[in-house]
């Protein structure tokens, strides 16, 4: 039953409001025509009294008064006479660079002003500023406001993650904790390194021939051999970082490549890591690999997928430390005697590796202080 009472009171009050069409209806009896309703199409008995259109048109209107571009108004109405005077004092006073920070003005439009008072004397009102070439009513009106509230742009500093060149994921405190690192790479007959400490300084930079890589049936012998000499000769550090090629699998002219590296970062991990007896133990690994496409993209060596030689980075690297008063990294008087010729256009002596060894181990450190 009351299905039915709701039904017909529905119907009811539908009739009472049969002449009045949409949402926005005006009441019958009302002292407040400028008024319009809303009225619930449910139930047709609630209703929320709202401005007119005319109402909101002229309040949105009024809004938009002050310094239109259409000239009814001067630019000096515009603001009160504090605002105009700081204005005023900031074109009369700023050098061309420091007009370019302000918004709208870099580029030629802060030394257009800079001769247009030069040649004219100092604005004495803002309407006289449009006479600048290229600023107008409208661009003028920005650059004022931009005076009056300036907005001071944080620099944003890229922040990556650890994993994104880090493997095995470690905590970051363990390497910011390290002393030094022996940076490893391994090329198709040489293994190089370089011993680099926290302070950025090269300790030790080498490498050293390996006569039975990619000869014969890839005797498992033969390398463990050549990666056993290698390691003996490796100085001792916090942690090992050995490089982490970017090879695909997919990609079978490179599969030999591939294996050979992947059997000599298998040897290097298998002999440097230390042996724990408690396995569960909390000591991070001593051993881990780095990237190669994270360091090519952090001294800009990547053309698309493929990484460039580091031989001109590490040739700057190696003058920075002789004219700079503090440099990217430090080199001892041995070593840039000893490599000085060794890093340059068209050379043979096969410095690759050393320059990859290097630039690794500097790409460790910045990006750890930039990682989140």
């Amino acid at each position: 039953m009351w299905v039915a009472r709701r039904v017909l009171s529905s119907l009811v009050k539908r009739s009472q409001y049969a002449g009045q069409s949409g949402l926005f209806c005006r009441p019958q009896y009302g002292s407040f025509p400028e008024l319009r309703y809303l009225q619930c199409t449910c139930c047709w008995r609630s209703r929320v009294p709202v401005a007119s259109f005319e109402t909101l048109n002229a309040n949105l209107s009024s809004s938009n008064e002050s310094c239109k571009d259409d000239g009814s108004r001067t630019l000096d109405t515009c603001y009160t006479p504090e605002q105009r005077d700081a204005i005023l004092q900031l074109l009369n006073t700023a050098t061309s660079g420091e007009l370019a920070g302000i918004k709208l003005l870099r580029g030629r439009k802060s030394l257009n002003i800079v001769e247009y008072r030069t040649k004219n004397g100092p604005f004495k009102t803002l309407e006289s500023v449009v006479n600048v070439p290229l600023l107008k009513h409208k661009s003028a009106v920005i650059v004022f406001n931009s005076i009056l509230n300036p907005t001071v742009k944080k620099e944003r500093k890229v922040r990556i993650q650890l994993a994104k060149f880090i493997r095995p994921e470690v905590d970051k405190s363990w390497l910011e904790d390290a002393s030094s690192i022996v940076s490893l790479i391994c090329g198709t007959n040489k293994i190089a390194w370089a011993h680099v400490d926290r302070g950025m300084s090269v300790l030790d930079w080498q490498q050293v021939d390996c006569p039975n890589f990619l000869r014969g049936t890839y005797m498992a012998s033969a390398y463990l051999h050549d990666v056993s000499s290698v390691v003996a000769l490796l100085p001792s550090a916090d942690f090992y970082i050995i490089e982490k090629s970017s090879i695909s699998v997919q990609n079978t002219a490179l599969f030999p490549i591939m294996a050979h590296m992947r059997a000599v970062e298998a040897m290097l991990f298998a002999l440097l890591e230390p042996k724990n007896s408690l396995p569960e133990s909390n000591i991070p690994p001593r051993v881990l690999n780095m990237m190669r496409t994270a360091v090519g993209r952090h001294f800009g060596l990547m053309v698309g997928e493929s990484r460039t030689s580091g031989a001109q980075a590490v040739r700057q690297l190696m003058t920075e430390s002789v004219t700079q008063k503090l440099p990217r990294i430090n080199f001892p008087q041995d070593l840039l005697v000893k490599y000085r010729n060794s890093f340059q256009m068209g050379s043979r002596r096969g410095g690759e590796e050393l320059c990859d060894a290097l630039l690794q181990a500097i790409a460790f450190y910045e990006l750890l202080s930039d990682c989140s």
